[in-house]
């Protein structure tokens, strides 16, 4: 017998509450594939979607096949999703590298586009993870009423009501206030690598390098230099002896 989903009770965030939006550069734009004919806005439905679960698609990360029956009409976007959620390159890099509890939360981020409300939906979601796998997880997920009110079958999920009219500054990037892995997995793999991010920072270009004979070679050398300046005798007007002082006699 399954264990039913725990109950955990939604806090008034700004991705449930309806509001006026005035379009902008800041405002995601909504791939849709209801009406797409041709094969530019396909790529670019594609990549979004790739965009969305892992961020950024390498050609090893991609799914040709799962691309050409989405092209084919022969599965939905939510299905391609599935596919995605479901891959060796998506387990490999969040669920083999984070606790259930980071993985629900990378999960609620890409697919259902907001944030987990608290740390019980957090625990409500691992439990399904822990009885049902990954893949029951997915399935409940891509089922749930709020993807499909959201999404629908044929829409690429998005970070929704990521600007903020009320704040300075709108809701930073899933990718970049959540990383791929965790802390302890980080530290593991020796990030942050602090050598190379000095390498980087001192780059000077190969035209830009000083030659041989170039002044600039030898600046370290000159301030390391501390020359003493010779000291300035004083002397006062009294002690002065008028024997020392030249005298041209008379001829």
């Amino acid at each position: 017998m399954a264990i039913p989903l725990l109950e955990y009770a939604p806090r008034t965030q700004n991705s449930r509450v309806p509001g006026y939006e005035v379009g902008s550069d800041e405002q995601p734009r909504i791939y849709n594939a209801e009406n797409i004919y041709s094969p530019s806005e396909w790529d670019e439905l594609i990549e979004a979607a790739y965009r969305q679960i892992f961020f950024h698609a390498f050609k090893w990360d991609r799914e040709p096949f799962l691309e050409s029956q989405l092209r084919n009409r022969q599965i939905t976007v939510r299905d391609f999703i599935r596919g995605l959620l479901l891959s060796k390159t998506f387990k490999n890099s969040f669920y083999d590298k984070n606790s259930n509890y980071r993985f629900v939360e990378q999960c609620i981020q890409r697919v259902l586009g907001r944030d987990p409300y608290s740390e019980r939906e957090k625990i409500a979601w691992s439990i399904v993870v822990a009885t049902k796998g990954i893949k029951g997880f997915v399935d409940e997920l891509l089922n749930s009423d709020e993807y499909l009110e959201n999404f629908g079958y044929d829409t690429v999920p998005y970070q929704r009501r990521r600007v903020l009219p009320g704040r300075d500054r709108g809701e930073i990037p899933f990718n970049i206030k959540s990383p791929r892995y965790d802390a302890y997995y980080r530290a593991i793999l020796g990030f942050p690598q602090i050598i190379w991010q000095n390498e980087i920072r001192r780059y000077t270009p190969q035209d830009r390098k000083p030659r041989p004979g170039d002044p600039a070679l030898y600046l370290n050398m000159a301030r390391s230099i501390n020359p003493q300046p010779a000291p300035i005798p004083r002397v006062s007007a009294q002690n002065i002896s008028l024997d020392k002082v030249p005298y041209r006699g008379r001829q």
